[in-house]
């Protein structure tokens, strides 16, 4: 009975330890996801350029994939275009999952907007973030964009 008590205890104690790490990763991620689109929504390219890994792979299910360099030009054409595209994150449907020792993993929707022909033109979307955490800076390695 001891030996069953400590067990329990013990398991307990390590998924307590594992949700509050596990609470600490989302408040993290969730903090990058804010200034990553805080920035894409007023065009602050530098900060954008910061937060996107240098390997940066992009799947989106219409374009098809896109590198580092192809992003940064797109989105500073895009505010060079004056286009007004916003994102928001619809918090109800993401989540967060640890990915070992590399970083983590987000999923979601959210929703872009912009205005056309006079009227607000907006999308909900899916996607899947993967974080990669280099001795403490975070960037986002892999990005797939999809039911477009």
């Amino acid at each position: 009975m001891r030996k069953f008590l400590f067990t329990f205890i013990a398991l307990n104690l390590l998924s307590a330890a594992n949700a509050e790490t596990s609470s600490s990763l989302t408040q993290q991620i969730l903090s990058l996801d804010k200034k990553m689109f805080d920035a894409f929504n007023t065009c602050d390219i530098k900060t954008m350029y910061a937060l996107f890994d240098q390997d940066l792979e992009f799947y989106h299910d219409k374009g098809g994939l896109t590198n580092y360099s192809q992003n940064l030009k797109a989105t500073t054409n895009n505010c060079n275009d004056k286009i007004g595209l916003t994102r928001t994150l619809l918090p109800e449907y993401n989540a967060i999952y640890p990915a070992g020792d590399y970083g983590a993993i987000q999923e979601g929707r959210h929703r872009f907007c912009h205005v056309a022909n006079g009227k607000n033109d907006c999308g909900t979307f899916k996607f899947v973030h993967i974080w990669k955490n280099t001795n403490g800076q975070w960037t986002i390695s892999r990005v797939i964009s999809y039911d477009h």
